[in-house]
């Protein structure tokens, strides 16, 4: 299961539990879809964390390369649901960094370094 994580921080007039709802459409619509696998919503606690990291975490779970192509792509398909829980989402956001993370050591790269 590969890992699409996003750092977010809302505009300043944005509401967070509004944020959320928003979230939850947008992301159990791509899972219902069968775009993604999953997907976890997490908010720091207390003003806890380092430099870098955003408010917010959206862990998005995918597994392959080609199921998260079919999350990027799927506004392409001309669903106006999709379109308008995006745009509500989107909206929302100031700012976002994003990595793509696997479990490791992952079965292609025990069996990688098998063959050495």
């Amino acid at each position: 299961m590969n890992q699409y994580i996003c750092m977010i921080d809302l505009k300043p007039n944005a509401h967070p539990l509004a944020f959320a709802r928003a979230a939850e459409q947008w992301f159990e619509g791509l899972k219902t879809a069968g775009k993604i696998s999953g997907w976890t919503l997490l908010r720091r606690k207390l003003r806890l964390a380092g430099p870098g990291y955003g408010d917010f975490i959206v862990i998005v779970e995918v597994v392959d390369l080609a199921q998260l192509d079919l999350a990027f792509t799927h506004l392409a398909d001309g669903d106006h649901d999709a379109a308008r829980d995006y745009d509500q989402i989107h909206g929302m956001i100031d700012t976002v960094d994003v990595g793509l993370y696997r479990p490791y050591p992952d079965d292609a790269q025990v069996e990688r370094l098998a063959l050495i």
